[in-house]
């Protein structure tokens, strides 16, 4: 099937506009709006890049190669990666599926810890509210909010990566309610963001 011309539009990035951020917006561990605008502008970059020599391949946009939750996670693995380049206070959590992904710099031994109490952690999503995590923690999150294409919905027109918002706040558990399940379904268990953690988030 030949690559349309709003196809190969879709593969250029929307870029940020500065002017929306939060300049009050409070951060932990001297991160800054400055070090978040940078790592947002890097995956953009990346993106854009990556589509760019896909299309010389004849492929589709990487969005829509993997797996929904697997392009939120690469957003989030991305951003984890880039934010402590321009923020000496933050380095990535080494441990494997640690917790929280942003750990302070030095804080413990060779940089990884199972489960922290100090340090941000980072989520990706499509959506706007209602954000998962497999458990209730009290801790920093960093929520980013894009719109892309999916690979579950792949008769959807073609539209262009763009990062919507992206919010930051300590919750507490009471900032989550776990999600139950029916008897016969395989899901995990997981806990969301409540109204009034989302409202803690939206306010910085």
């Amino acid at each position: 099937m030949p690559i349309t011309d709003l196809e190969k539009a879709a593969r250029a990035a929307i870029p940020l506009d500065p002017s929306r951020f939060n300049p009050k917006a409070k951060f932990p561990y001297g991160c800054t709006v400055k070090a978040v605008r940078k790592s947002m502008e890097a995956f953009i970059d990346f993106l854009g890049f990556l589509n760019g020599q896909l299309l010389t391949r004849d492929l589709p946009r990487i969005e829509m190669l993997m797996m929904p939750a697997n392009f939120s996670s690469l957003v989030g693995e991305f951003v984890v990666t880039s934010i402590p380049k321009h923020c000496a206070g933050l380095v990535k959590n080494l441990f494997h599926n640690g917790h929280p992904d942003l750990i302070p710099a030095g804080r413990y031994p060779n940089d990884l810890i199972l489960h922290g109490s100090e340090g941000i952690e980072v989520k990706a999503s499509r959506y706007a509210g209602a954000w998962q995590g497999h458990n209730a923690e009290e801790c920093w999150l960093m929520v980013f909010v894009f719109q892309a294409n999916s690979s579950s919905a792949r008769d959807a027109a073609p539209v262009p990566f763009k990062f919507r918002s992206v919010y930051l706040a300590r919750l507490k558990k009471t900032d989550w309610k776990f999600a139950g399940r029916s008897a016969t379904s395989r899901r995990t268990i997981t806990a969301s963001v409540t109204k009034t953690g989302e409202m803690k988030l939206q306010r910085n």
